[in-house]
């Protein structure tokens, strides 16, 4: 699907199903410097088990124009102007690290047009170490380089891809040099200088769901807890096998929680 927002192009992944008005709809949120591809297994399984799908790519990001933003804010609002456009509010919204910053403060500014939350991957704070920080604004390829090696859990490291010759990590660091010069790390100081997680957090009364991985070492479960202690409908779930990048070490696993806490949320 591509809609216009503020005059440009925005770009979401259907998961290779056509919209249908009649259906809910799920809205994914990828993290710095990524874009919709990090989704595709969700994405598809969703799209094919009841659920419209709009796999967004942020402003500056895959398909999507203009120039990556500079605020966890200012991503927010262009995400609820993303919402209007495409027709789809109340959606349910499913983020990932930046990501679950940009669906939280979304949802806390336009209650009215978020049905649910699933939050993969966050933290109340979300710190840059001063060596990625350099790098990203140097655009060097060890920017992607840490993010992809800090980013995936142990059994990632060895393998554990569905597609055959295809190694998780290699792959993130290829998706991540993608990015335009200056958009990771205009991302990552978005991400540190974001200070509303939990206020935004308090102001959110729909279900939530928050989805960890058990060797996430950049939003560990804990780092989450003062989001989790505030908010009004909440569950939890742990990921045994997964890192930060879930989403993509344990794609049967993600798909699975998440289609079951949008059905639940739907059939309520």
């Amino acid at each position: 699907m591509i809609v216009d927002v503020d005059g440009l192009s925005a770009f979401a992944s259907e998961g290779g199903q056509p919209f249908l008005p009649s259906k809910p709809t799920v809205v994914f949120v990828h993290g710095v410097g990524m874009d919709h591809t990090v989704w595709g297994q969700q994405t598809r399984y969703m799209a094919h088990h009841g659920f419209n799908v709009l796999a967004v790519d942020l402003p500056g990001h895959g398909k999507t124009g203009g120039v990556g933003l500079t605020s966890v804010e200012d991503m927010a609002d262009w995400l609820n102007r993303f919402l209007k456009a495409a027709g789809v509010e109340p959606a349910i919204l499913v983020g990932h690290s930046m990501g679950t910053l940009v669906a939280l403060e979304a949802a806390a500014r336009n209650p009215t047009g978020v049905r649910a939350l699933a939050l993969c991957g966050t933290s109340a704070k979300m710190g840059v170490h001063p060596v990625l920080l350099d790098a990203a604004e140097a655009n060097q390829i060890l920017a992607p380089e840490l993010m992809s090696a800090w980013g995936h859990g142990p059994r990632a490291h060895k393998g554990g891809n569905i597609a055959s010759g295809v190694w998780l990590v290699g792959g993130a660091v290829r998706l991540l040099e993608r990015a335009a010069p200056g958009l990771i790390a205009r991302e990552l100081l978005a991400c540190a200088d974001y200070k509303g997680a939990v206020d935004a957090a308090a102001k959110v009364a729909v279900p939530v769901l928050v989805l960890g991985g058990r060797y996430d070492k950049m939003t560990p479960m804990k780092a989450a807890a003062s989001i989790i202690g505030v908010l009004a409908d909440v569950r939890e779930h742990v990921i045994p096998e997964a890192g930060h990048m879930m989403m993509l070490e344990a794609q049967a696993e993600t798909r699975k929680v998440l289609h079951g806490f949008c059905t639940k949320v739907c059939a309520a």
